[in-house]
């Protein structure tokens, strides 16, 4: 049997309009991603009305530009499964059935829960849905059995989430009748060898807590090409002395932090109001980038500044190469250029990057079937492995 590539599951919500802050943070590493695991990403419309639920006017026409969007930047749908969360109504009977076993206490300590609740004041953040979102997120993950999912550090703490709830999961209902002898089996399966292996793995860890050949048995089933995926699951508990993972343990996979600024120089987003979006009009883009802040030191044209002071400088470290940055800095600090001449350099780069978006973006939005049939196939790509993990679900826990 071929080995599978892992899979991977990521999303974003529906907010507002995409902007170079989600291109460069987010959706360039999906491009890679999506050539090297297998890929579903989603449109996390539900998690969107979890702090803007008493305004959804908006959110209709954000989740389709923001497939638009993906698909003109190059997210493809014959290297990714493409959908919307709330067209996959099994991320919410997951949802459901999670909630009955996952602790108060476990939602009311992610780290993000009075963070948010800190800077969205202005909203009414005192429900169910807000605290419950991070097990709505565990369950987007887990529905898939989804092994890696991209995040920064921050996120981190919500894949630990979901990883505490699939171990509880898996005490709780990973019993199987015959599940030792079955696990036996497949490790014959690995042949004499890797069997041998796998064996003196998994005593090392169970009689002396090993942690080492821990992660090297794991990485040996990984690997392993002639065993099912039923058997990985079971050898992977077997390893850790329980029984079947129903619902397999998911690891952050960590993306480099975004270094793309917003027009203040603060982090670009929505919330601040320094963005430029992917839909921003060339003369939009070009008059946000002219009239940023500088260096406040430069009052006249001859006077020299501080790169490192700069708004401006921040584009440079993502769009200019080392000349243009050593350009930058000579001409800056001696008051040789101007900060018109600096920021046109800037003008220049991100039109140029965005023109090949914008154009397809056109092209799409003139196609409305085209996205259609995208959008339904992917929905139904990510029902059918959602169904088959529910009907897992229901069964052991006595709902089939």
């Amino acid at each position: 049997m071929a080995s599978q590539p892992e899979r991977v599951l990521s999303g974003m919500r529906p907010t507002g309009r995409l902007h170079l802050g989600h291109y460069h943070g987010v959706l360039k590493n999906w491009l890679r991603l999506q050539h090297e695991y297998e890929c579903f990403f989603f449109v996390a419309d539900w998690h969107a009305l979890t702090t803007d639920y008493e305004d959804p006017g908006p959110l209709a026409g954000y989740v389709h530009e923001m497939l638009v969007d993906w698909l003109a930047v190059g997210i493809s749908p014959k290297s990714a499964t493409v959908f919307v969360q709330s067209r996959v109504p099994e991320h919410a009977e997951l949802h459901l059935l999670l909630s009955m076993i996952t602790p108060l206490g476990w939602l009311e300590r992610v780290p993000s829960y009075k963070d948010q609740q800190e800077q969205l004041k202005e909203k009414d953040l005192a429900t169910y849905g807000f605290l419950g979102y991070p097990l709505l997120q565990a369950a987007d993950i887990l529905i898939y059995k989804a092994s890696r999912v991209p995040v920064g550090e921050d996120q981190v703490p919500h894949i630990e989430l979901a990883r505490e709830v699939a171990r509880r999961f898996n005490h709780l209902y990973g019993g199987e009748p015959g599940f030792a002898e079955k696990a036996e089996e497949a490790v014959d399966r690995m042949g004499k060898r890797q069997a041998r292996l796998y064996r003196e793995l998994r005593r090392r860890f169970q009689e002396q807590g090993d942690r080492e050949a821990l992660e090297r048995a794991r990485a040996l089933l990984e690997a392993q090409q002639n065993l099912t995926f039923a058997d990985k699951e079971r050898l992977f508990g077997y390893l850790e002395g329980h029984a079947r993972q129903v619902l397999p343990e998911p690891h952050p996979l960590l993306t480099p932090t975004a270094k793309m600024p917003g027009l203040d120089g603060r982090k670009m987003s929505k919330s601040y109001g320094n963005t430029i979006a992917l839909r921003d009009p060339p003369e939009e883009v070009a008059r946000k980038l002219r009239t940023m802040p500088t260096d406040p030191a430069r009052v006249r044209r001859t006077d020299p500044g501080n790169p490192e002071r700069c708004p401006v400088w921040g584009f440079h470290q993502v769009y200019s190469d080392e000349e243009t940055r050593r350009w930058v800095v000579e001409g800056c600090t001696t008051a040789g250029i101007g900060c018109l001449e600096c920021k046109q350099r800037i003008v220049d780069a991100v039109l140029a990057e965005l023109r090949p978006i914008q154009g397809r973006i056109l092209e799409l939005e003139g196609d409305p079937a085209l996205v259609r049939t995208v959008v339904e196939e992917g929905c139904e790509r990510a029902r059918d492995v959602a169904r088959e993990t529910m009907e897992e679900v229901r069964q052991v826990m006595g709902l089939a």
